[in-house]
């Protein structure tokens, strides 16, 4: 075999997490022993949820910033829903890729496979600033200890409300969504606070106005909502 061929060969089997130092952003799914668990990784960051889907029922949550080193990923935690039982604030996970799939090594060995690769608007993290209308109010910003975060990737969707200073988890839901001439729909596969809430279909009206996203509509209780969410840097 020529050596330009050869060459080619090698850096086709060297994986691109390695070249990059970052995991390929998407959503990955696993199941095991009924229990579905999602990790949505994108750029440095990434958060892992279980739970399962029939019946349904809210297990845990997790995510932060994370790095590649080595073979494992260093998880520099913002949010931990079980920290009051196991008091994580950081996570050290051996992980491994062949082929499409991302094995990790936690309480269990768990083989994720990546799902298909779908854009739409509102895509990113979002950090939520204030009841609208937008009148000039005090916003909470990214100083502000106290978040609540809304993580759209491909077709997933995830809002989690925590406090980084403190650990202190408020609650979490997620599932699939879609984002389309200015109607944005939510669909529920898990609510931590309330299992019966799997199921729902929530639709809103939104609009992008410079970073911030305008969002209109009823909530889950029927009663009207208008927020402003501004685009986490």
């Amino acid at each position: 075999m020529k050596l330009a061929q050869k060459l080619l060969w090698i850096c086709l089997l060297i994986p691109i997490w390695s070249i990059t130092g970052q995991i390929t952003p998407g959503i990955y799914h696993a199941n095991a022993d009924n229990v579905h668990h999602e990790l949505k990784i994108n750029g440095n960051y990434l958060i892992h949820s279980v739970y399962e889907k029939s019946p349904a029922k809210f297990i845990k949550t997790l995510g932060g910033f994370y790095t590649v080193v080595g073979d494992n990923l260093k998880v520099k935690l913002e949010f931990n829903s079980n920290h009051d039982a196991d008091g994580l604030t950081e996570l050290t996970l051996p992980y491994s890729i062949m082929g499409e799939k991302l094995t990790l090594e936690s309480d269990q060995a768990l083989s994720f496979t990546i799902s298909g690769e779908t854009q739409q608007d509102l895509d990113g993290p979002w950090l939520f600033a204030t009841r609208g209308p937008d009148n000039g109010q005090e916003r909470r910003g990214e100083e502000n200890p106290r978040k609540t975060l809304k993580y759209l990737q491909g077709d997933r969707f995830q809002w989690i409300a925590y406090n980084t200073e403190t650990m202190k988890f408020f609650g979490t839901g997620g599932g699939s969504f879609s984002s389309k001439d200015g109607i944005y729909t939510e669909n529920i596969e898990y609510f931590s606070r309330d299992n019966s809430r799997v199921g729902a279909s929530l639709q809103f009206n939104y609009e992008i106005k410079d970073v911030d996203w305008h969002h209109k509509g009823k909530n889950s209780k029927g009663e009207p909502m208008y927020e402003i969410w501004s685009r986490r840097k």
